[in-house]
């Protein structure tokens, strides 16, 4: 057996069928291959933009997206790995290179891929023998996936893919067996505890985020039914209960949603999967409490009280203890949680208030369009949320019905990925509309910064592009609008349109709440 084969085998061993991909010397036999394999390849024209569709076909199907580049394809990949290991989106990114007789020496577009991949990945490696193959892949997708998942980097040399070993001198094994699929609960005097906390809290709320990917939505909505205990969710957690149900309340991220600014009032939060990050202050005040008690559930023991001590650190799997809190909590009375009212009354005020900005004149205000298509979403279709401002508009508005179908920018703030994260969407969800929202004109929370404390804007104002004529230039429908009366018909068409839509609207610029927020921190309210 050729390396090929074996590579081959590999994939097929996790049920892997679909890779994307940008052709390249590197790779041409491996792909020749894997072509007579049935393997189906998603042609792109970029590599960032190969590895933002793997991210969220990864993300949305729960088994890594794979992407096989060439050595200089390599190089633009980074930008997608980079956002990949923000968002712990499960990647493999295969990629081929020179002999490794000549590595070193200035071998064919010879650059240190191990290297470059390594600080934005989980792992990265270069496999040196055919032979290493079934176990480096194996490695490969248990990093990607166990605790916290993320993108991983293998290195295949154009020797090892050609080299030819014996079949008996190489060994595979089932998924099974190198990776477990068994959820590592908690000690029961522990999950005890954590109830304890929770019942004894005046003000008890719960907040799942990307480590909570393994939650049961079934179990997480017992839990919450059975305490009456209020909770936010966010990053993969979205969409885990709905947003519309009675004791969810959306969004975590307190810089856009004045609803999850009620985590200050809490006494004690139970964090599944969530980081003691930026997003909450490093749990410090004004985000917090001082004094509120935190029960950190996570499965990578190093997140644990990162920033700020805990009062109960708790190294297991969210999904694992969600189950174990079940009966626990069961067994005792729940009064009524104190603040329901309130933060619901909060966030009817908040979607009333982003109703408001919504004019019926032109010019267009990026709440006109998210307000215009909040009636054309049913529970399926996947949301994604680019850029700044019009993307935190829709981020704060638009509610999460079903887990992986909610995407925002993150922690990492990157632009550019949201077309391609639409189409590796599609892939993934090729029965569902995917909705890719938007556009303003200016680098949104730059610009306002900039005329607000400044006085002036420079470089963040874009000039008009004519992005529905690019769409229909690649045959799409596309469609521009920059008076109100034109808003709802458009949409509609792009709706009823079988295959890719653009609908360019123009909208006057707007700051988000994310960058009021911003602004607010920086003492310059406008």
């Amino acid at each position: 057996m050729q390396g090929v084969d074996l590579v081959v085998r590999a994939l097929k061993n996790e049920g892997i069928d679909t890779i994307f991909v940008i052709a390249g010397d590197h790779t041409l036999t491996l792909m020749d291959r894997m072509a007579d394999e049935g393997f189906r390849f998603i042609d792109t024209r970029h590599e960032q933009a190969a590895v933002d569709m793997a991210n969220a076909y990864g993300r949305i199907t729960g088994k890594p997206g794979v992407t096989m580049f060439t050595t200089p394809g390599h190089a633009n990949a980074i930008p997608g790995l980079t956002m990949a290991h923000h968002m712990e989106s499960p990647v493999i990114n295969i990629v081929g290179c020179a002999a490794q007789d000549r590595l070193g020496q200035g071998a064919a577009q010879e650059i240190d891929q191990v290297g470059m991949a390594r600080p934005v990945t989980k792992g990265a490696w270069l496999i040196p023998d055919p032979r290493r193959i079934p176990d480096m892949f194996a490695t490969a997708f248990r990093t990607a996936l166990e605790g916290r998942r993320g993108p991983v980097h293998l290195t295949i040399p154009v020797d090892v893919q050609k080299a030819a070993v014996a079949e008996s001198s190489v060994e595979f094994h089932r998924p099974d067996e190198y990776r477990s699929s068994k959820l590592r609960p908690t000690d029961p005097a522990t999950a005890s505890a954590i109830v304890d906390m929770l019942h004894d809290a005046e003000r008890p709320m719960i907040v799942a985020s990307n480590g909570a990917h393994s939650v049961s939505p079934e179990d997480l909505t017992r839990l919450v039914e059975i305490t009456g205990i209020p909770i936010f969710t966010e990053e993969a957690a979205r969409g885990i209960i709905p947003d519309d149900h009675p004791l969810c309340f959306g969004f975590a991220d307190l810089r856009v949603s004045e609803v999850a600014a009620h985590l200050a009032d809490a006494d004690t939060i139970l964090m599944l999967g969530k980081k003691l990050d930026s997003t909450i202050n490093f749990g410090q005040p004004p985000a917090l409490k001082k004094d509120v008690r935190i029960i950190q559930v996570e499965s990578s023991a190093g997140l644990i009280g990162l920033s700020l001590g805990v009062a109960l650190p708790v190294n297991a799997d969210p999904g694992a203890v969600v189950k174990q809190l079940i009966p626990e909590a069961g067994k005792r009375h729940w009064a009524s949680h104190p603040l329901l009212t309130e933060i619901a009354s909060t966030a009817s005020a908040l979607k009333s208030r982003l109703d408001a900005l919504a004019p019926d004149s032109a010019p267009l205000h990026s709440m006109s369009i998210h307000r215009a298509l909040s009636p054309m979403l049913d529970r399926d279709p996947a949301l994604v949320f680019e850029g700044s401002d019009f993307g935190f508009y829709g981020a704060t508005y638009h509610p999460s019905y079903q887990p992986s179908r909610w995407f925002t920018v993150g922690t990492m703030g990157m632009i550019g990925w949201g077309v391609p994260y639409g189409l590796g969407a599609r892939v993934a969800l090729p029965n569902s509309k995917v909705v890719v929202v938007g556009v303003d004109g200016v680098w949104g929370i730059d610009y306002h910064q900039q005329v607000q404390l400044y006085g002036k804007a420079v470089s963040t104002e874009l000039p008009p592009a004519r992005y529905d004529k690019l769409a229909e230039a690649l045959g799409a429908h596309g469609e521009y609008v920059d008076q109100p009366n034109q808003l709802q018909s458009a949409l509609q068409r792009a709706f009823a349109t079988k295959g890719p839509s653009v609908v360019n609207i123009r909208t006057t610029p707007s700051p988000s709440p994310r960058t009021q927020h911003t602004l607010n921190l920086k003492g310059n309210s406008p």
